[in-house]
């Protein structure tokens, strides 16, 4: 055997336990253990995955989207594989990133978060993993999916997941669309009911500083203040029926782009928007100027606060980096 042979043998040796991921339930070769370990891990293993889920459920629910849940574990090959074709395949990661709120759940050695897996209905031992869970904004999940079927046909010249079957699923599992007039509707009889004014804003799934909006306003300090005199409705302008039209007849076609917020009272009608009398919109209050105007449509509006957390919810927003 010639040197280059003896060198070949030796790395296909070493390369073939590689090529082949682990299956759920079956422990990784001590090469494969190497590998995994040089890589970013997909799942927090010191996650607490009920509060993961909890956080994602009330995002999902603001935002009239559902949240999908891939258990899994770090040691999974078919786990990573899946966690893969959902970054790298287009229509995949969009759909995600649009329709859904995803929380990576790590099992261990199916020893831990059993008792969540249960609550949803998820049968991890018997199904293996990853294992997909579809929970709408009630918190009850409306899917449990088994991925095995999901993977591309034996005799394929790869190995994974097929992206089309992946779609479909994520697809078969959206949230209902919501019209855009409904959603306010519901935000406004809300107010009435419990003598509060409406925060109505307007955002897309693209818009990283309407993300950044919604993220303090979702600050357990911030929404504490913000909590006791309004109400949330989010109107998102690209999911929603309606939601261009909504943000052109409020802002009265001069938005200057989103976020646009408005405050309304319990009768639904305007009280202060985010289109400042030099500069236009604010969008997310960040500079000065747009922050000292946020602090003036509250007290325009007559929200139910104290000048102290008037200006308590001005620090939070300068503490904020500038940039979404």
């Amino acid at each position: 055997m010639t040197t280059r042979i003896r060198l070949l043998s030796a790395l296909l040796a070493v390369m073939g336990p590689l090529a082949t991921a682990a299956r759920a339930g079956d422990p990784p070769s001590a090469p494969a253990k190497q590998a995994v370990a040089k890589e970013k891990p997909v799942y927090d293993e010191k996650a607490d995955a009920a509060k993961d889920i909890a956080a994602a459920v009330a995002r999902a629910e603001k935002n009239h989207s559902r949240v999908l849940v891939q258990w899994g574990a770090n040691w999974c090959g078919w786990c990573r594989m899946l966690h893969a074709t959902s970054q790298s395949d287009k229509p995949i990661a969009k759909e995600l990133h649009d329709e859904y709120e995803v929380v990576y759940v790590d099992v261990g050695r199916f020893d831990k978060h059993m008792e969540l897996a249960t609550k949803y209905g998820a049968d991890l031992k018997k199904e293996g993993l990853p294992y997909l869970t579809v929970i709408a904004g009630d918190d009850k999940a409306v899917a449990n999916q088994e991925t095995g079927s999901l993977e591309l046909p034996k005799g394929a010249q790869a190995k994974g997941h097929d992206a089309a079957k992946v779609l479909a699923f994520l697809k078969a599992n959206e949230a209902p669309r919501v019209k855009a007039d409904d959603v306010l509707a519901a935000g406004i009889a809300r107010a009435k009911s419990e003598g509060k004014l409406v925060f109505l804003h307007f955002g897309a799934p693209w818009c990283g500083w309407c993300h950044k909006l919604e993220a303090w306003m979702a600050k357990p300090e911030v929404a504490r203040i913000l909590g006791n005199a309004f109400v949330d409705v989010k109107v998102d302008t690209d999911r929603m029926p309606g939601g261009q039209e909504l943000l052109r007849a409020h802002s009265q076609g001069k938005n200057g782009g989103i976020p646009w917020f408005e405050f309304l009272d319990a009768d639904g009608k305007a009280l202060a928007n985010s289109n400042a009398p030099k500069g236009g919109n604010i969008g997310f209050p960040a500079q000065p100027d747009e922050i000292a105007w946020f602090a003036e449509m509250l007290r325009a509006s007559k929200a139910r606060m104290s000048e102290k957390e008037i200006s308590e919810l001005g620090d939070s927003l300068r503490s904020n980096p500038s940039a979404p």
